[in-house]
């Protein structure tokens, strides 16, 4: 999708090819985040689109918010996600690729599996798994995801700053980022996918001390944002930030581990 030379779904592929995230052992790691995390990393190896992936993960973030999550394998479930996500959003991979792509990200530099007991074991789990996962969210798939509105809200952003100061700002792919971010948190079911979006922006011209046209920050009754969120307070605004930053201590965790 795309508008006036704003395209969400590019920014987050360029941000992915630009990084370089630490290798995660995911056998050694703990934290609840982590098979979030794997199933992004598995979605950029299986080449999904952004949306794809980010259906995925509020998938599996859905799923563990009805069931306990010591009951079940999270990297099975979040498996079975990431093949569920693609059928939802027309982005279809083959189960044998999300296989073998999530048996190698498991253990790395593994070789490809060949058909064997271990194989169809997760072949069965993933097709189990699929039908189970629609059960517990009473076959309900429907999700409005905060990408729409960051592009409505960029589009509106860039008429204000101009498009040629506008491109010459990283605004657009930071925040695309922190929004690709905020999904391995199950955080985001807790808020409008309005004022997720908003707030991604809003982080974006913090870090990067911008001030939006027109506005004058000093003064407390008028915020830039309302425009877009009139319902959007302040303490939720900034509440959200932080949950957005929070994803950032998971990842120098893992850094040093």
């Amino acid at each position: 999708m795309q508008m006036n030379n704003i395209n969400l779904t590019d920014s987050l592929r360029r941000e992915h090819v630009a990084q370089r995230p630490t290798l995660v052992n995911y056998k050694l790691q703990a934290q609840k985040e982590m098979p979030a995390r794997f199933i992004f990393e598995c979605a950029q190896k299986l080449e999904m689109k952004p949306l794809t992936s980010a259906t995925a993960a509020i998938l599996y973030h859905r799923f563990f918010r009805e069931l306990d999550n010591a009951e079940y394998d999270p990297y099975m479930i979040a498996c079975s996600c990431l093949y569920l996500a693609g059928k939802i959003k027309d982005d279809k991979v083959r189960k044998r690729d999300v296989i073998n792509v999530a048996h190698n990200t498991i253990n790395r530099g593994a070789a490809p599996l060949e058909p064997c007991d271990e194989y169809w074991s997760m072949w069965d789990t993933i097709v189990q798994a699929e039908l189970f996962i629609a059960r517990v969210l009473k076959f309900d798939m429907t999700i409005v995801h905060p990408h729409k509105y960051m592009l409505h809200y960029m589009k509106s952003l860039q008429d204000l700053f101009g498009a040629k100061e506008w491109h010459s700002m990283p605004i657009a792919k930071a925040a695309a980022a922190f929004l690709q971010d905020f999904h391995h948190s199950n955080k985001i079911l807790d808020y409008k996918p309005a004022h997720t979006a908003v707030c991604c922006l809003a982080l974006a011209f913090q870090v990067y001390g911008i001030q939006v046209p027109l506005m004058d920050e000093t003064d407390e009754t008028t915020h830039w944002y309302n425009v877009f969120c009139p319902e959007l307070t302040r303490e939720a605004y900034w509440e959200i930030m932080e949950n957005i930053m929070d994803m950032y201590n998971v990842e120098t965790i893992v850094g040093k581990n």
